[in-house]
């Protein structure tokens, strides 16, 4: 690739911490160890949202839907494995509605990105998670007539929640200005060539 020229799918991307070719991949493993991480740490609390915005800023939608889906496979495996959920009906409907909202929450997020000006700004991601965490949590709380828990969206709960993403989605774009920096993959020799 010549210099200067950026490559099609990548001019509505807001994060490329490595080269285009090692993303998917680099992206499925920041998320899904982040998602074990919150999943031991926050259990149901899981910051789907803001990985949805890290996805969804460094992938095209359909790898984002694809990595975002193999980071909440991870966060249920946890669960039941591991944190012992209960294995029953409720709980796996809410666990295939938590799957569903996360996949429209990285289409929100997408869409978002795709709307905003293609610049890398805090407030472009700020925006876009505001919009993913709102789809997010609509999809969830649609749920509700069906499998209760109406209790959990509570405005406290909902804030607590959200700024727990916001911390997630800033410690997450850090590290991936830190990969890009150190460029331990050789990004910069990759785009020179």
């Amino acid at each position: 690739m010549a210099l200067g020229i950026v490559p099609p799918h990548a001019d509505h991307l807001r994060l490329d911490p490595v080269a285009p070719r090692l993303a998917p991949v680099f992206c499925f493993a920041l998320l899904t160890l982040s998602c074990a991480l919150a999943s031991f740490a926050l259990a149901c609390a899981t910051p789907f949202a803001a990985f949805a915005v890290v996805a969804a800023a460094m992938l095209p939608l359909r790898n984002a839907q694809l990595v975002i889906a193999g980071a909440w496979l991870v966060n249920q495996g946890i669960g039941f494995g591991a944190l012992h959920y209960p294995v029953d009906g409720s709980t796996i409907a809410w666990g295939l509605v938590i799957g569903a909202a996360v996949l429209l929450s990285t289409a929100a997020a997408s869409a978002v990105l795709r709307m905003l000006p293609q610049r890398r700004t805090p407030l472009m991601l700020a925006v876009t998670l505001i919009a993913a965490y709102a789809a997010f949590e609509i999809a969830l709380l649609a749920a509700t007539p069906f499998l209760g828990g109406e209790g959990a969206f509570t405005a406290a709960v909902v804030a607590r929640l959200g700024l727990t993403s916001a911390a997630w989605l800033a410690g997450l774009v850090a590290a991936c200005e830190i990969v890009r920096l150190f460029d331990p993959f050789g990004r910069r020799g990759a785009m020179s060539a």
